[in-house]
Protein backbone atom coordinates (compact mmCIF):
# COMPACT_ATOMS: atom_id res chain seq x y z
CA UNK A 1 0.00 0.00 0.00
CA UNK A 2 1.47 2.94 -1.25
CA UNK A 3 1.93 6.04 1.14
CA UNK A 4 -1.79 8.31 2.06
CA UNK A 5 -0.68 11.86 2.94
CA UNK A 6 1.33 14.22 1.02
CA UNK A 7 2.39 17.66 1.58
CA UNK A 8 -1.25 18.70 2.17
CA UNK A 9 -3.11 16.43 3.03
CA UNK A 10 -4.52 12.69 1.12
CA UNK A 11 -4.96 13.88 -2.38
CA UNK A 12 -5.77 11.94 -6.27
CA UNK A 13 -8.30 10.72 -8.35
CA UNK A 14 -11.80 10.57 -7.33
CA UNK A 15 -13.19 6.93 -7.07
CA UNK A 16 -9.81 5.43 -7.23
CA UNK A 17 -6.78 4.62 -4.57
CA UNK A 18 -6.46 6.44 -2.69
CA UNK A 19 -9.96 8.35 -3.18
CA UNK A 20 -11.64 5.21 -3.53
CA UNK A 21 -14.69 5.48 -0.98
CA UNK A 22 -13.34 2.23 0.67
CA UNK A 23 -10.02 3.26 1.50
CA UNK A 24 -11.86 7.14 2.66
CA UNK A 25 -14.11 4.93 4.79
CA UNK A 26 -10.96 3.36 6.63
CA UNK A 27 -9.45 6.68 7.05
CA UNK A 28 -12.75 8.30 8.74
CA UNK A 29 -12.59 5.16 10.84
CA UNK A 30 -8.66 6.03 11.69
CA UNK A 31 -9.31 9.78 11.90
CA UNK A 32 -12.77 9.26 14.87
CA UNK A 33 -10.46 6.35 17.33
CA UNK A 34 -7.37 8.43 16.53
CA UNK A 35 -9.09 12.06 18.10
CA UNK A 36 -11.94 9.45 19.94
CA UNK A 37 -9.89 8.21 22.59
CA UNK A 38 -8.07 11.38 23.04
CA UNK A 39 -11.49 13.62 23.20
CA UNK A 40 -14.84 12.97 25.63
CA UNK A 41 -17.35 12.77 22.94
CA UNK A 42 -15.46 13.53 20.23
CA UNK A 43 -17.17 15.26 17.40
CA UNK A 44 -15.44 15.77 13.94
CA UNK A 45 -16.46 18.59 11.51
CA UNK A 46 -17.03 17.34 7.75
CA UNK A 47 -16.48 20.31 5.07
CA UNK A 48 -16.02 20.12 1.11
CA UNK A 49 -15.79 21.88 -1.93
CA UNK A 50 -18.33 21.70 -4.97
CA UNK A 51 -16.81 18.51 -6.59
CA UNK A 52 -19.44 16.25 -7.41
CA UNK A 53 -17.14 13.37 -5.56
CA UNK A 54 -17.57 15.27 -2.53
CA UNK A 55 -21.05 13.74 -2.23
CA UNK A 56 -19.52 10.45 -1.99
CA UNK A 57 -16.67 10.63 -0.09
CA UNK A 58 -18.34 12.73 2.39
CA UNK A 59 -20.36 9.65 2.98
CA UNK A 60 -17.51 7.68 2.83
CA UNK A 61 -16.10 9.76 5.67
CA UNK A 62 -18.92 9.98 7.75
CA UNK A 63 -19.92 6.42 7.50
CA UNK A 64 -16.66 5.89 8.75
CA UNK A 65 -16.36 8.24 11.86
CA UNK A 66 -19.85 6.91 12.82
CA UNK A 67 -18.54 3.15 12.92
CA UNK A 68 -16.10 3.71 15.57
CA UNK A 69 -18.39 5.46 17.39
CA UNK A 70 -17.71 9.17 16.97
CA UNK A 71 -20.27 12.20 15.80
CA UNK A 72 -19.94 14.10 12.71
CA UNK A 73 -21.34 16.92 11.58
CA UNK A 74 -21.74 17.70 7.81
CA UNK A 75 -20.72 21.48 6.98
CA UNK A 76 -21.84 21.40 3.67
CA UNK A 77 -19.55 23.47 0.59
CA UNK A 78 -17.30 25.74 2.53
CA UNK A 79 -13.89 27.54 2.13
CA UNK A 80 -10.87 25.58 3.70
CA UNK A 81 -10.44 28.57 5.79
CA UNK A 82 -14.30 28.61 7.17
CA UNK A 83 -13.77 24.83 8.58
CA UNK A 84 -10.63 25.37 10.15
CA UNK A 85 -12.60 28.34 11.76
CA UNK A 86 -15.66 26.17 12.78
CA UNK A 87 -13.37 23.52 14.10
CA UNK A 88 -12.08 26.18 16.48
CA UNK A 89 -15.23 27.90 17.18
CA UNK A 90 -17.49 24.71 17.54
CA UNK A 91 -14.57 23.19 20.05
CA UNK A 92 -14.88 19.87 17.72
CA UNK A 93 -12.49 17.78 18.22
CA UNK A 94 -11.32 17.61 13.95
CA UNK A 95 -12.04 19.26 10.87
CA UNK A 96 -11.86 17.47 7.89
CA UNK A 97 -11.90 19.29 4.04
CA UNK A 98 -12.84 17.60 1.06
CA UNK A 99 -10.95 19.31 -1.48
CA UNK A 100 -8.45 19.24 -4.37
CA UNK A 101 -7.68 22.57 -4.49
CA UNK A 102 -6.77 24.06 -7.42
CA UNK A 103 -6.85 20.79 -9.08
CA UNK A 104 -10.01 19.85 -11.74
CA UNK A 105 -13.29 18.47 -10.76
CA UNK A 106 -12.03 14.61 -11.44
CA UNK A 107 -9.41 14.83 -8.46
CA UNK A 108 -10.24 15.11 -4.82
CA UNK A 109 -8.61 15.49 -1.32
CA UNK A 110 -8.84 15.39 1.98
CA UNK A 111 -6.66 17.42 4.57
CA UNK A 112 -7.74 17.25 8.73
CA UNK A 113 -7.42 20.19 11.02
CA UNK A 114 -6.82 19.03 14.46
CA UNK A 115 -8.99 20.99 17.28
CA UNK A 116 -6.90 24.04 17.21
CA UNK A 117 -7.77 24.30 13.88
CA UNK A 118 -4.05 23.96 12.98
CA UNK A 119 -3.23 21.30 10.06
CA UNK A 120 -1.88 18.03 11.58
CA UNK A 121 2.11 18.08 12.51
CA UNK A 122 3.58 15.06 10.39
CA UNK A 123 3.17 12.75 13.69
CA UNK A 124 -0.33 12.74 13.49
CA UNK A 125 -0.64 11.61 9.86
CA UNK A 126 1.80 8.94 10.03
CA UNK A 127 -0.27 7.93 13.23
CA UNK A 128 -3.34 7.96 11.23
CA UNK A 129 -1.43 6.00 8.26
CA UNK A 130 -0.79 3.36 10.42
CA UNK A 131 -4.31 3.19 11.53
CA UNK A 132 -5.53 2.68 8.34
CA UNK A 133 -3.32 0.29 7.60
CA UNK A 134 -3.72 -1.95 10.58
CA UNK A 135 -6.30 -5.18 9.78
CA UNK A 136 -7.70 -4.86 12.93
CA UNK A 137 -8.60 -1.19 13.01
CA UNK A 138 -12.49 -1.74 13.43
CA UNK A 139 -12.49 -5.29 14.94
CA UNK A 140 -14.08 -3.99 17.86
CA UNK A 141 -16.17 -1.27 16.32
CA UNK A 142 -19.68 -0.33 18.57
CA UNK A 143 -22.92 -1.41 18.54
CA UNK A 144 -26.07 -0.07 19.23
CA UNK A 145 -26.74 3.70 20.36
CA UNK A 146 -22.77 3.77 20.91
CA UNK A 147 -22.48 4.19 17.10
CA UNK A 148 -22.17 7.88 16.50
CA UNK A 149 -24.41 9.87 14.66
CA UNK A 150 -24.36 12.43 11.65
CA UNK A 151 -26.15 16.25 11.27
CA UNK A 152 -25.84 18.87 9.69
CA UNK A 153 -25.30 22.58 10.54
CA UNK A 154 -27.61 24.95 8.84
CA UNK A 155 -25.64 27.96 9.53
CA UNK A 156 -22.39 27.32 8.50
CA UNK A 157 -21.92 29.53 5.75
CA UNK A 158 -23.48 32.57 7.92
CA UNK A 159 -20.79 32.09 10.75
CA UNK A 160 -17.97 32.49 8.74
CA UNK A 161 -19.12 35.18 6.61
CA UNK A 162 -19.81 37.06 10.35
CA UNK A 163 -16.19 36.10 11.50
CA UNK A 164 -14.90 37.62 8.24
CA UNK A 165 -16.41 40.66 8.46
CA UNK A 166 -15.88 41.18 12.37
CA UNK A 167 -11.91 41.43 10.66
CA UNK A 168 -12.51 44.28 8.94
CA UNK A 169 -11.97 47.14 10.83
CA UNK A 170 -15.29 48.75 12.25
CA UNK A 171 -14.53 52.36 11.09
CA UNK A 172 -13.76 51.74 7.85
CA UNK A 173 -16.22 50.67 4.47
CA UNK A 174 -15.91 49.45 1.40
CA UNK A 175 -18.64 52.02 -0.04
CA UNK A 176 -17.60 53.53 -3.55
CA UNK A 177 -15.41 50.45 -4.31
CA UNK A 178 -16.15 48.25 -7.39
CA UNK A 179 -15.03 45.04 -6.46
CA UNK A 180 -15.22 41.87 -9.09
CA UNK A 181 -15.11 38.66 -7.75
CA UNK A 182 -14.37 35.19 -9.41
CA UNK A 183 -15.18 32.40 -6.79
CA UNK A 184 -14.00 29.69 -9.15
CA UNK A 185 -17.38 27.55 -9.46
CA UNK A 186 -15.95 26.67 -5.92
CA UNK A 187 -16.49 26.61 -1.99
CA UNK A 188 -16.30 30.46 -1.69
CA UNK A 189 -19.38 31.37 -4.40
CA UNK A 190 -21.79 31.73 -1.58
CA UNK A 191 -19.84 33.44 1.39
CA UNK A 192 -17.52 35.75 -0.78
CA UNK A 193 -20.12 37.75 -2.33
CA UNK A 194 -21.86 37.86 0.69
CA UNK A 195 -19.32 39.09 2.70
CA UNK A 196 -17.71 42.01 0.11
CA UNK A 197 -21.50 43.04 -0.65
CA UNK A 198 -22.41 43.84 3.08
CA UNK A 199 -19.29 45.42 3.58
CA UNK A 200 -20.70 47.95 1.30
CA UNK A 201 -18.99 47.34 -1.81
CA UNK A 202 -20.19 47.24 -5.65
CA UNK A 203 -19.71 43.85 -6.47
CA UNK A 204 -19.87 42.04 -9.99
CA UNK A 205 -19.26 38.26 -9.28
CA UNK A 206 -18.22 35.56 -11.75
CA UNK A 207 -17.59 32.01 -11.26
CA UNK A 208 -20.40 31.40 -9.29
CA UNK A 209 -22.55 28.52 -10.98
CA UNK A 210 -20.66 25.33 -9.51
CA UNK A 211 -22.25 22.19 -11.39
CA UNK A 212 -20.19 20.08 -10.05
CA UNK A 213 -17.74 19.58 -12.93
CA UNK A 214 -17.03 23.24 -13.28
CA UNK A 215 -15.06 23.96 -10.40
CA UNK A 216 -11.43 25.58 -11.44
CA UNK A 217 -12.66 25.46 -15.29
CA UNK A 218 -10.99 28.40 -16.92
CA UNK A 219 -11.84 30.76 -14.31
CA UNK A 220 -10.36 31.17 -10.55
CA UNK A 221 -6.77 32.17 -9.30
CA UNK A 222 -5.33 29.97 -11.79
CA UNK A 223 -7.10 31.39 -14.97
CA UNK A 224 -7.28 34.88 -14.44
CA UNK A 225 -8.13 36.10 -17.63
CA UNK A 226 -11.89 36.74 -17.19
CA UNK A 227 -11.33 38.33 -14.23
CA UNK A 228 -8.57 41.14 -16.11
CA UNK A 229 -11.23 41.63 -18.75
CA UNK A 230 -14.20 42.16 -16.15
CA UNK A 231 -12.24 44.67 -14.78
CA UNK A 232 -11.37 47.02 -17.14
CA UNK A 233 -14.99 46.73 -18.27
CA UNK A 234 -16.93 47.33 -14.99
CA UNK A 235 -13.69 49.65 -14.74
CA UNK A 236 -13.44 48.34 -11.59
CA UNK A 237 -11.05 49.29 -7.84
CA UNK A 238 -10.35 45.67 -7.77
CA UNK A 239 -9.99 41.88 -9.01
CA UNK A 240 -10.21 38.71 -6.87
CA UNK A 241 -10.06 35.40 -8.24
CA UNK A 242 -10.12 32.54 -5.36
CA UNK A 243 -9.07 28.95 -6.15
CA UNK A 244 -11.50 26.14 -5.81
CA UNK A 245 -11.27 25.72 -1.99
CA UNK A 246 -10.84 29.50 -1.52
CA UNK A 247 -7.80 29.18 1.04
CA UNK A 248 -5.62 31.30 -1.47
CA UNK A 249 -6.41 34.46 -3.80
CA UNK A 250 -5.02 36.03 -6.70
CA UNK A 251 -5.87 39.56 -7.41
CA UNK A 252 -5.91 42.41 -10.45
CA UNK A 253 -5.65 46.15 -10.29
CA UNK A 254 -7.32 48.74 -11.81
CA UNK A 255 -5.65 48.48 -15.21
CA UNK A 256 -5.83 45.07 -15.32
CA UNK A 257 -2.59 44.34 -14.32
CA UNK A 258 -2.38 40.84 -11.89
CA UNK A 259 -1.51 40.78 -8.72
CA UNK A 260 0.14 37.61 -6.72
CA UNK A 261 0.88 36.44 -3.74
CA UNK A 262 4.48 38.40 -3.10
CA UNK A 263 2.97 41.57 -4.16
CA UNK A 264 0.51 41.34 -1.83
CA UNK A 265 2.45 40.35 1.26
CA UNK A 266 4.54 43.27 0.13
CA UNK A 267 1.83 45.92 0.49
CA UNK A 268 0.29 43.96 3.73
CA UNK A 269 4.03 43.81 5.28
CA UNK A 270 4.84 47.22 4.51
CA UNK A 271 1.77 48.39 5.19
CA UNK A 272 1.92 46.92 8.83
CA UNK A 273 5.39 48.60 9.53
CA UNK A 274 4.54 51.45 8.72
CA UNK A 275 1.86 51.48 11.67
CA UNK A 276 4.08 49.31 14.07
CA UNK A 277 1.74 46.84 13.50
CA UNK A 278 4.23 43.80 12.26
CA UNK A 279 5.01 41.52 15.14
CA UNK A 280 9.15 41.06 15.39
CA UNK A 281 9.06 42.99 11.86
CA UNK A 282 9.05 39.93 9.98
CA UNK A 283 7.15 38.71 7.22
CA UNK A 284 7.12 34.16 6.66
CA UNK A 285 7.53 33.38 2.81
CA UNK A 286 8.86 30.52 0.43
CA UNK A 287 11.80 29.63 -1.21
CA UNK A 288 9.82 30.03 -4.06
CA UNK A 289 8.90 34.10 -2.72
CA UNK A 290 11.00 36.96 -5.52
CA UNK A 291 13.68 38.17 -4.04
CA UNK A 292 12.08 41.92 -4.16
CA UNK A 293 9.98 40.76 -1.82
CA UNK A 294 12.80 41.11 0.47
CA UNK A 295 13.84 44.42 -0.70
CA UNK A 296 10.88 45.90 -0.37
CA UNK A 297 10.32 44.80 3.20
CA UNK A 298 14.09 45.54 4.18
CA UNK A 299 13.45 49.00 2.95
CA UNK A 300 10.38 49.46 5.29
CA UNK A 301 12.34 48.12 8.52
CA UNK A 302 11.43 44.44 7.97
CA UNK A 303 12.93 41.17 7.81
CA UNK A 304 11.52 38.18 5.23
CA UNK A 305 12.52 35.00 6.65
CA UNK A 306 11.75 31.77 4.35
CA UNK A 307 10.60 28.36 4.68
CA UNK A 308 9.66 24.72 2.32
CA UNK A 309 7.28 24.98 0.15
CA UNK A 310 3.49 24.63 1.10
CA UNK A 311 1.34 26.95 3.34
CA UNK A 312 1.95 24.42 6.47
CA UNK A 313 5.28 24.65 7.10
CA UNK A 314 4.29 28.54 6.25
CA UNK A 315 2.55 28.63 9.69
CA UNK A 316 5.26 26.11 11.24
CA UNK A 317 7.74 28.69 11.02
CA UNK A 318 4.76 31.56 12.03
CA UNK A 319 4.39 29.20 15.09
CA UNK A 320 7.95 29.14 15.71
CA UNK A 321 8.84 32.42 15.72
CA UNK A 322 4.87 34.10 16.36
CA UNK A 323 5.10 35.72 13.47
CA UNK A 324 1.52 37.24 12.29
CA UNK A 325 1.84 37.29 8.80
CA UNK A 326 3.22 34.88 5.91
CA UNK A 327 2.50 33.45 2.53
CA UNK A 328 3.40 31.93 -0.96
CA UNK A 329 3.96 33.59 -4.36
CA UNK A 330 1.37 31.46 -5.08
CA UNK A 331 -1.29 33.12 -2.92
CA UNK A 332 -1.93 31.54 0.71
CA UNK A 333 -1.95 34.55 2.54
CA UNK A 334 -1.82 33.67 6.20
CA UNK A 335 -3.11 36.16 8.87
CA UNK A 336 -2.41 34.60 11.83
CA UNK A 337 -4.03 37.07 14.44
CA UNK A 338 -7.35 35.87 12.75
CA UNK A 339 -7.31 32.80 11.14
CA UNK A 340 -5.13 29.28 11.04
CA UNK A 341 -4.21 28.66 7.80
CA UNK A 342 -4.71 30.62 4.53
CA UNK A 343 -8.00 32.40 3.57
CA UNK A 344 -8.15 34.29 0.00
CA UNK A 345 -11.53 35.92 1.17
CA UNK A 346 -9.73 37.31 4.24
CA UNK A 347 -6.95 38.30 2.19
CA UNK A 348 -8.96 39.91 -0.48
CA UNK A 349 -10.49 42.06 2.59
CA UNK A 350 -6.97 43.19 4.29
CA UNK A 351 -5.89 44.42 0.61
CA UNK A 352 -9.00 46.64 0.28
CA UNK A 353 -8.74 47.33 4.14
CA UNK A 354 -5.07 49.39 3.10
CA UNK A 355 -6.62 50.82 0.15
CA UNK A 356 -9.74 52.18 1.92
CA UNK A 357 -7.32 53.32 4.57
CA UNK A 358 -4.83 54.94 2.76
CA UNK A 359 -6.89 56.20 -0.11
CA UNK A 360 -4.61 54.43 -2.59
CA UNK A 361 -4.99 52.31 -5.78
CA UNK A 362 -4.73 48.93 -6.57
CA UNK A 363 -2.02 49.53 -8.49
CA UNK A 364 -0.19 51.34 -6.32
CA UNK A 365 0.11 49.12 -3.94
CA UNK A 366 1.19 46.77 -6.44
CA UNK A 367 4.57 48.89 -6.80
CA UNK A 368 5.35 48.54 -2.94
CA UNK A 369 7.62 45.87 -4.35
CA UNK A 370 9.72 45.90 -7.68
CA UNK A 371 9.92 42.22 -8.99
CA UNK A 372 13.54 40.70 -10.21
CA UNK A 373 13.23 38.87 -13.41
CA UNK A 374 11.97 35.04 -12.26
CA UNK A 375 11.22 32.42 -14.44
CA UNK A 376 9.08 28.98 -13.40
CA UNK A 377 9.32 26.01 -15.69
CA UNK A 378 7.03 22.47 -14.29
CA UNK A 379 9.30 19.54 -16.03
CA UNK A 380 6.68 16.51 -16.25
CA UNK A 381 8.15 13.71 -14.81
CA UNK A 382 7.99 10.07 -15.45
CA UNK A 383 9.37 9.25 -11.72
CA UNK A 384 10.79 11.81 -8.78
CA UNK A 385 14.19 10.60 -8.81
CA UNK A 386 16.26 12.24 -6.05
CA UNK A 387 18.05 15.17 -7.51
CA UNK A 388 21.09 14.91 -5.48
CA UNK A 389 21.61 11.13 -7.34
CA UNK A 390 21.46 13.22 -11.12
CA UNK A 391 25.48 14.12 -11.93
CA UNK A 392 25.15 15.73 -14.59
CA UNK A 393 22.38 17.48 -14.10
CA UNK A 394 23.96 18.62 -10.62
CA UNK A 395 27.28 19.68 -12.18
CA UNK A 396 24.98 21.95 -14.75
CA UNK A 397 23.47 23.23 -11.44
CA UNK A 398 26.52 24.62 -9.99
CA UNK A 399 27.78 26.11 -12.87
CA UNK A 400 24.78 27.77 -13.36
CA UNK A 401 24.43 29.19 -9.64
CA UNK A 402 28.38 30.12 -9.96
CA UNK A 403 27.24 32.12 -13.21
CA UNK A 404 24.70 34.22 -10.95
CA UNK A 405 27.30 35.35 -8.97
CA UNK A 406 24.90 35.82 -5.65
CA UNK A 407 22.71 38.39 -7.87
CA UNK A 408 20.02 35.62 -8.56
CA UNK A 409 18.75 32.02 -7.54
CA UNK A 410 18.29 28.72 -8.84
CA UNK A 411 15.40 26.88 -6.91
CA UNK A 412 14.84 22.79 -8.37
CA UNK A 413 12.09 20.72 -6.48
CA UNK A 414 9.64 18.41 -6.88
CA UNK A 415 6.06 18.89 -6.59
CA UNK A 416 4.06 17.54 -3.60
CA UNK A 417 0.81 17.34 -5.23
CA UNK A 418 1.55 16.23 -9.38
CA UNK A 419 3.99 14.42 -11.25
CA UNK A 420 6.24 17.86 -12.31
CA UNK A 421 9.91 19.27 -11.57
CA UNK A 422 9.93 23.00 -10.89
CA UNK A 423 12.75 24.74 -12.08
CA UNK A 424 12.91 28.32 -10.63
CA UNK A 425 15.89 30.53 -11.81
CA UNK A 426 16.10 34.37 -10.31
CA UNK A 427 18.41 36.89 -11.16
CA UNK A 428 18.84 40.74 -12.63
CA UNK A 429 19.11 39.91 -16.63
CA UNK A 430 15.93 38.21 -17.92
CA UNK A 431 17.40 36.88 -21.24
CA UNK A 432 20.25 34.91 -19.25
CA UNK A 433 17.54 33.51 -16.36
CA UNK A 434 15.16 32.19 -19.55
CA UNK A 435 18.40 30.68 -21.35
CA UNK A 436 18.94 29.27 -17.52
CA UNK A 437 15.81 28.06 -17.09
CA UNK A 438 15.49 25.94 -20.15
CA UNK A 439 18.95 24.53 -20.26
CA UNK A 440 18.40 22.97 -17.08
CA UNK A 441 14.62 21.97 -17.38
CA UNK A 442 16.26 20.36 -20.81
CA UNK A 443 19.47 18.67 -18.70
CA UNK A 444 16.62 17.56 -16.12
CA UNK A 445 14.63 15.85 -18.45
CA UNK A 446 17.12 13.76 -20.16
CA UNK A 447 19.11 12.94 -16.45
CA UNK A 448 15.61 11.58 -15.06
CA UNK A 449 14.90 9.39 -18.71
CA UNK A 450 18.65 7.96 -18.02
CA UNK A 451 18.19 7.24 -14.58
CA UNK A 452 15.06 5.61 -15.08
CA UNK A 453 16.00 3.27 -18.04
CA UNK A 454 19.18 2.49 -15.95
CA UNK A 455 16.47 1.30 -13.37
CA UNK A 456 14.49 -0.67 -15.95
CA UNK A 457 18.02 -2.60 -17.78
CA UNK A 458 18.88 -3.85 -14.33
Amino acid sequence: MSRLFGTDGVRGLANVYPMSPDMVLRLGQAIGMYFGTRHSKARIMIGKDTRRSGYMLEQALCSGICSVGVDAFFLGPLPTPGIAYLTRGMRASAGIVISASHNPFHDNGIKIFSSDGYKLPDDVEDELERLVQDPALAENAPTGTAIGRARRIEDAIGQYAVFLKEQFPKHLKLDGLRVVLDCANGAGYKVAPKVFSELGAEIFVIGDEPNGININEHCGALFPQTLREKVLLYKADLGIALDGDADRIVAVDEKGELIDGDEMLAACGVYLLKKNALRNNTVVSTVMSNMGLDVALARAGGTLIRSKVGDRYVMEAMRRGDHMLGGEQSGHLIFRDSSTTGDGILAGLKFLEIMAEEGRKASELRQTMERLPQLVINVKVKSKVPLETLKDFQKLLQKSEKKLDGKGRVLVRYSGTESLARVMVEGENRDEIEAMAHELSHELTKSIEKAVEKVKDK
